[in-house]
């Protein structure tokens, strides 16, 4: 009878420690042996209300293991290219089976799809399919899509018209964290829709190009020209550049750093993303000379006069 009871009581035992083994969460299959699932968040709710607080509890209440950093919460309202640069510029850093949760959505609660998208790099976007993912499928390209269309995979209360953010995306991307099957979550997207991101044009006269965002606090303007392109004008470091910005001619010195030239004075460098940018040092020179994107900029070739463009 002692021996029976023996029994039964390590056998208790091996299916509690059975069941708290299966009750814990599952890390993604891509994900780095014995780490954490991290979820990458970015929006453009800004800061002034609860929004972001609301979805990224939502995420914590599904997927309680996971960390969840953030890209920004202050892309421009509405400004989806935008939002595509920085998710462009941050993915590279994080490793595969890292799932970035991006919600730049003007068409919220239209026919627009809500997809999850995996890179060939292995990690996994959760956003609307309006082109926010395009800059980055370009560079790593595309492995698989799938619109979000389980039920499941959504908050469990009716999805509301304009908050996809809280009822769908960071439901579904706290699903992917928890390890569930991306293929599950709906039908495959056989075309995504595409951004058409405005570039600068070089010809034999210059480079003609735009402004595209402010690199804020701090007000530097940053430009569409690509930094190698811009070397090829036969500028060197310390020339001083005619340029036309918005079609008014300023000049500004070429240097490597802000503190290459004296505080307050402007300055044309190379940014580090490889962009001609505009700045002021340790100034603003959005605010000072009341600049904004989008706008317009042309550098001439070094020694062709500005009127020859």
């Amino acid at each position: 009878m002692v021996s029976r009871i023996r029994w039964f009581v390590l056998l208790l035992l091996v299916l509690a420690f059975l069941g708290s083994a299966c009750s814990k969460t599952p890390a993604l299959k891509d994900s780095p042996s014995g780490s954490r699932p991290t979820i990458v968040f970015m929006t453009d709710f800004g800061a002034a209300n609860d929004a972001v607080a609301i979805c990224k509890a939502v995420m914590l209440g599904i997927a309680p293991a996971a960390r969840i950093m953030d890209i920004t919460h202050q892309v421009t309202p509405y400004q989806i290219e935008e939002g595509s640069r920085f998710l462009e510029a941050v993915s590279p850093y994080y490793p595969a089976g890292t799932v970035f949760v991006a919600v730049v959505d003007p068409g919220v609660g239209t026919s627009r799809k809500a997809i999850i998208v995996k890179s060939k790099k292995g990690q996994y976007f959760v956003l609307p399919d309006n082109g926010l993912i395009t800059p980055v499928i370009d560079r790593d390209g595309l492995e698989s899509a799938r619109e979000i269309t389980n039920p499941s995979w959504m908050i469990q209360s009716p999805v509301s018209s304009t908050f996809h953010g809280r009822d769908i995306f960071s439901p579904a991307g706290a699903h992917l964290a928890g390890g569930w099957d991306f293929n599950l979550v709906g039908p495959e997207v056989p075309q995504l829709v595409r951004l058409t991101p405005k570039s600068s044009t070089t010809t034999d006269k210059g480079i003609a190009g735009d402004i595209i965002g402010l690199d804020d606090p701090f007000g530097s303007l940053v430009t569409d020209i690509p930094g190698e392109e811009f070397k090829k004008l036969g500028y060197n470091l310390g020339d001083k550049l005619r340029v036309e910005i918005n079609k008014k001619t300023v000049t500004l010195p070429y240097v490597k750093t802000f503190m290459d030239v004296p505080v307050g004075d402007v300055l044309l460098f190379i940014d580090s993303r490889d962009r001609v940018s505009i700045a002021v040092n340790q100034g603003n020179y959005a605010k000072k000379f009341n600049v904004e994107p989008p706008g317009t900029i042309f550098i001439p070739r070094k020694g062709a006069p500005l009127k020859e463009k």
